[in-house]
């Protein structure tokens, strides 16, 4: 079962801001299980702390702002995608001022500091969403679009398009995350020429210049013009009719713009709160239609607060009907369990096949088979019992048995035909022989039932 990750140790980083131009701090601190990205504001009196998630962003103008009564820090995309891409799941980020420093315009300085600070595993599960089925969101007006379909693993391509000669379609794809400080964290931040003017009356981009920027040129204009946005940018005047890449470090891939693209990607999907299985299409990106995308996202995983089993039915189980039998008393037509198909420290994921021969369809209802309620509550609490009996030496010398059941919950019918999945979660430590545990049963992506129960496991005679 893969865990949860956070830092070794702290590391900070400084530079200007992009878009303040202030000079500034960041610091990345080590934060206990399940605590995700939260960053505080230092350089204010009360030290407020906003959580990094989508539902928080509030401006997605040339970069990812994010702001909580008040309260804003910008500029957090490249600092957010290392953390994600390095599989860090939990961490404390302070910083001195509204935003993130560009450093050099891509996540490079934080990759290759959170691999000199080292990660640690902590003890809690790693909490992925898997995705199941095809989730697309689209912009008509920009062409812009993001699809996520089903896979094993996170993997991104990217497809960038502008009116432009200079990158009129790019093409970027990262199938593995561990090659992301290779193949794509020192890819840097882009700039059209003709968009530098606009972004300076708009009190952006202060802090912008060509050792964090790629500029492009890709419009003549007349010297005039192009000799005082060169003074602007702080640069030689240069040949107004020579179009191409304005910048003191050349290209370090091709299409570093497209891979550049696919960074800011991952830096706003790391706000969907949760790692995701899943590849990721996306089309003509930008910042507004990342952060629709996450929301979206964040919206689908609230409505599986508890993890869906993911059942392959060509893998072997874990336990199969003949060794439930050696651990569990029951027999027909009383066990409803026909295999473990996964066992961690504190869960197990356990199937029930609801065949039309099941004896009690024969009463409950002959002209409309429902498996009763009490029954899915039965199978479930037999599931519990297998993880139960898992934490003790020689299991098959010992028995579980209901104490109480609490929080019945049950959601829709289950019919012939169906197949349950049963999630069972330890709810604390085994203490003194009692166990308390939390069940949840599934057909398909539906909860069909839940309930909390308290168990004892007592050595047979």
């Amino acid at each position: 079962m893969t865990k949860q990750n956070t830092l070794k140790e702290s590391f900070s980083l400084s530079g200007k801001g992009l878009h303040t131009g202030l000079q500034l701090t960041v610091t990345f601190c080590p934060a206990p299980e399940n605590y995700g990205y939260k960053i505080q504001r230092t350089d204010l009196p009360e030290k407020p702390l906003i959580e990094a998630i989508a539902d928080n962003v509030k401006e997605t103008t040339r970069g990812t702002v994010l702001e909580k009564d008040g309260v804003k820090v910008s500029t957090i995309e490249h600092g957010m995608a290392a953390l994600y891409a390095l599989g860090i799941d939990n961490c404390h980020i302070e910083v001195d001022g509204p935003e993130f420093p560009i450093l050099e315009g891509s996540a490079k300085k934080y990759a290759e500091a959170i691999e000199r600070v080292g990660i640690v595993e902590q003890d809690a599960p790693k909490d992925y969403y898997v995705i199941r089925s095809k989730l697309e969101i689209t912009d008509e007006k920009t062409g812009s679009r993001i699809t996520v379909l089903p896979d094993d693993n996170f993997s991104l391509n990217v497809l960038i398009s502008f009116d432009s000669v200079i990158i009129p379609n790019q093409y970027a794809t990262l199938e593995d995350m561990s090659r992301f400080k290779e193949e794509i964290a020192a890819s840097r931040t882009f700039v059209f020429v003709r968009e530098i003017e606009p972004l300076l009356s708009a009190g952006l981009i202060k802090g912008g210049d060509l050792d964090n920027a790629i500029v492009i040129y890709e419009r003549e204009m007349s010297q005039e013009n192009f000799n005082k946005l060169a003074d602007v940018m702080g640069v030689p005047h240069m040949d107004a009719k020579k179009l191409g890449y304005i910048n003191h470090i050349p290209l370090v891939w091709p299409n570093e713009c497209a891979r550049h693209k696919l960074l800011d990607v991952i830096g706003d999907l790391a706000l969907i709160g949760k790692p995701i299985k899943g590849r990721i299409i996306a089309t003509r990106p930008g910042h507004t239609i990342n952060n629709k995308f996450a929301r979206l996202m964040r919206k689908e995983i609230r409505k599986f607060d508890v993890p869906v089993p993911v059942y392959d039915c060509n893998k072997l189980p874990i336990m199969d009907v003949n060794r439930i039998r050696e651990l569990l008393p029951h027999r027909y037509p009383f066990q409803l369990v026909d295999k473990v198909i996964e066992m961690g420290e504190s869960y197990i994921v356990g199937v029930k096949n609801v065949t039309a021969n099941e004896p009690f369809f024969m009463g409950h209802f002959p002209q409309e088979p429902v498996m009763p309620g009490v029954l899915q509550v039965e199978a479930m609490a037999q599931v519990g019992g297998l993880l139960v009996l898992n934490s003790v030496e020689e299991p098959e010398r010992y028995s579980t048995y209901f104490m109480k059941i609490d929080g019945v919950k049950f959601r829709q019918k289950v019919v012939p035909g169906d197949t349950l999945l049963f999630r069972v979660e330890m709810m604390a430590p085994i203490r003194r022989g009692i166990s308390t545990m939390k069940g949840y049963a599934f057909v398909g992506e539906k909860i069909v039932c839940e309930a909390e129960f308290m168990a004892q496991i007592i050595k047979n005679k």
